[in-house]
């Protein structure tokens, strides 16, 4: 896919050596077509190396992809070069007027503090409230995920006994959704978090339909949910890592005195020092191609005609699905 990127971010020199095809604001401009317009919320410390993860994972999409990328107003990032987030990145305010068709928001290492105590949590809420009427589809990932299902449908997480941690085989529970088109039956995506969320609240709720779940629901449980109209979609997993992620934050973790467990399914014989298992791309590259195919067939070409998110709600009705009565409103944390 051609990526559209600003011409000197510096994640773009590094897909071009990868052989990924990223387009600049130049030649982009000679082209004439719509592109994908696509909203990254990188809430990561790191954000460089986020914003390489989930490039990489976009590249294989056909059609040109115009990328921003945001940041939150309200709180000051210190693992990332403040002249790279003034030059590159958003606030809420540059872009509340416009129009996407597709926002990712990333993961946060905040996942053992209350929403309500996380710094940025009411500009989150706003984000995810202007999201509802501004964005066709917003694809939310790992506590980006935790965060949405509580913010729109009230689902609280749990903390776990000890960190998941590793890669971990997941089945498919409902492949006639677009985003399982071409998934295997089994399939492994990596995790790294303290807490999960609230099984029964989210098979419970009839606007959430689970379509992909640990094999093992005690290290787990839900993998992808999403609402039944696909434009709200949740990972709580990290099918976007990069090879040596895990490695990183293990590494990081024992540089801390943590005593963290060795990450399971990743170490060659499950050891640190031989080399990782890179067993999780295809399923990456499948599971964000699949995202970009549906919003690229589902929004209206004018973005202007985008209807908001509850106009394209369904409930379960049994194996089946009916309109949601769009009088009702989400509940609001």
């Amino acid at each position: 896919m051609p990526i559209k990127v600003q011409n000197d971010l510096p994640a773009k020199h590094i897909l071009e050596s990868e052989n990924i095809f990223v387009m600049d604001e130049d030649r982009a401009q000679s082209q004439e077509i719509r592109p994908l317009r696509i909203c990254i919320l990188n809430l990561m410390p790191l954000k460089e190396d986020t914003e390489l993860d989930i490039l990489r994972v976009l590249s294989n999409f056909p059609i040109q992809t115009e990328i921003t990328l945001m940041k939150v107003a309200s709180h000051e990032s210190t693992h990332t070069n403040a002249s790279h987030l003034n030059k590159f990145y958003v606030t809420l305010d540059k872009i509340e007027n416009e129009m996407f068709d597709g926002l990712i928001i990333t993961g946060a290492p905040v996942e053992k503090m209350p929403f309500e105590e996380v710094e940025y949590w009411d500009e989150l809420k706003e984000i995810m409230k202007w999201s509802e009427t501004h964005v066709f589809s917003t694809f939310h990932i790992c506590w980006g995920a935790q965060a949405g299902l509580y913010y729109h449908y009230g689902i609280r997480k749990v903390m776990l006994p000890k960190k998941l941690s590793g890669i971990y085989r997941n089945k498919v529970l409902h492949r006639k959704k677009m985003i399982m088109r071409g998934m295997d039956d089994y399939f492994y995506v990596p995790v790294s978090r303290y807490t999960g969320i609230d099984e029964r609240a989210v098979r419970s709720n009839p606007e959430l339909y689970v379509v992909a779940e640990s094999v093992d629901p005690e290290e787990g449980g839900s993998y992808m949910i999403l609402a039944c109209s696909s434009r709200q979609i949740f990972i709580t997993g990290h099918s976007e890592y990069d090879k040596y992620d895990l490695d990183k934050e293990y590494k990081r973790d024992m540089a801390k005195g943590l005593n963290p467990d060795i990450p399971v399914n990743y170490y060659t014989d499950d050891d640190p020092e031989k080399e990782p298992i890179l067993s999780w791309r295809s399923t990456s590259n499948c599971t964000y191609t699949n995202w970009l195919n549906f919003v690229y067939q589902e929004t209206p070409y004018d973005l202007k005609e985008l209807k908001p998110v509850h106009y394209d709600s369904y409930v379960k009705d049994g194996d089946h699905f009916k309109e949601r009565d769009t009088t009702l409103t989400f509940r609001k944390i």
